[in-house]
């Protein structure tokens, strides 16, 4: 039995292509969070661990999840995440908010692996 030729839209060929390069980079942002960052953080909401929930953590202000006995200084400074912000923190923590209890993480030196972390973290908030 033959069975007939499945044509392929050449369009539908394109959208995967254009879609293969943001698929990639979800990819390689999980795997720079699950890195880095999954230890102590998830990005399901509620699910706080030895970290907070990092759900929509773009645009919340630091230290403000119910449920979560952040340190003093985390509850006290007057910082909202934005992608700045983050990529400031992932960098290092101690310089954007002393006296934090994200020991012993020290930060990340690589700028890609932190662009990485944050378009992740803007993607799991959506």
């Amino acid at each position: 039995m033959r069975y007939p030729a499945i044509a392929i839209p050449p369009m539908a060929i394109g959208l995967v292509l254009l879609c293969a390069p943001a698929l990639a980079q979800d990819d390689a942002g999980q795997i720079a969070f699950n890195n880095a960052c999954r230890t102590c953080h998830t990005v399901r909401e509620g699910d706080n661990r030895l970290g907070p929930s990092l759900s929509r953590v773009i645009g919340r202000k630091a230290g403000s999840l119910p449920n979560y006995n952040y340190s003093e200084s985390m509850k006290k400074v007057d910082l909202v995440w934005d992608k700045q912000n983050l990529d400031r923190f992932i960098a290092n923590p101690d310089a954007v908010v002393s006296g934090n209890n994200m020991k012993p993480y020290g930060g990340i030196a690589s700028a890609e692996e932190r662009a990485k972390i944050v378009a992740f973290l803007e993607s799991a908030g959506r």
